[in-house]
């Protein structure tokens, strides 16, 4: 018989953890994990535009992280028996070097620049907003229930990374950075 998709075990408002246990689909590692899934699409959306080889491939990367994310985000911390895929400071390290290399090649910023220019830029700009939001997911998670500090720590460097990279989008389409000029 077919895999089905569907399973209605969650038709009354729960949901399953890795390791068995119920709990309301609208709990705080629901939403960590659900908002890191969210990214990830998102992510999948710039990886998709006109882009070089090079960020295509680390973004492809960047995606097998979140999975890992979600999957641990997913996983009661006292009941889960399987052996999850893990973050490692390497994973971090990596993001580091990538915007330390792209910043070789951009111009030194002198102001904040607005989100756009073109539309790839600003689906980078999206996904950025959005992994901002999945580690303030965690965090809050993480001041109920202890979160690996790797997990919060990726997403933080990955949302910088995803500004570089939006910035780098920027001169490679050759599009309009626009420095925010604050009315006082």
């Amino acid at each position: 018989m077919a895999f089905k998709i569907y399973t209605k075990t969650g038709d009354k408002g729960q949901t399953s953890l890795i390791g068995g246990t119920r709990i309301p689909k609208f709990d705080l590692r629901i939403e960590a994990y659900g908002t890191v899934d969210e990214l990830n699409s998102y992510i999948g959306l710039v990886r998709d535009q006109a882009i070089d080889v090079h960020a295509r491939e680390l973004l492809i990367e960047v995606q097998d992280r979140l999975f890992t994310i979600g999957s641990l985000l997913a996983a009661d911390p006292a009941k889960n028996k399987m052996t999850l895929p893990q973050i490692a400071e390497s994973d971090i390290s990596r993001l580091e070097e990538e915007m330390d290399a792209m910043d070789k090649l951009l111009p030194e910023m002198k102001s904040f620049v607005l989100p756009g220019g073109h539309t790839t830029v600003s689906f980078c700009h999206i996904a950025r907003c959005v992994c901002r939001r999945a580690e303030r997911c965690v965090l809050r998670l993480n001041d109920q229930q202890p979160v690996d500090e790797l997990i919060y720590k990726y997403l933080n460097r990955l949302s910088d990374y995803l500004f570089v990279l939006s910035r780098k989008l920027t001169m490679d389409l050759q599009a309009d950075e626009t420095p925010w000029k604050p009315r006082l």
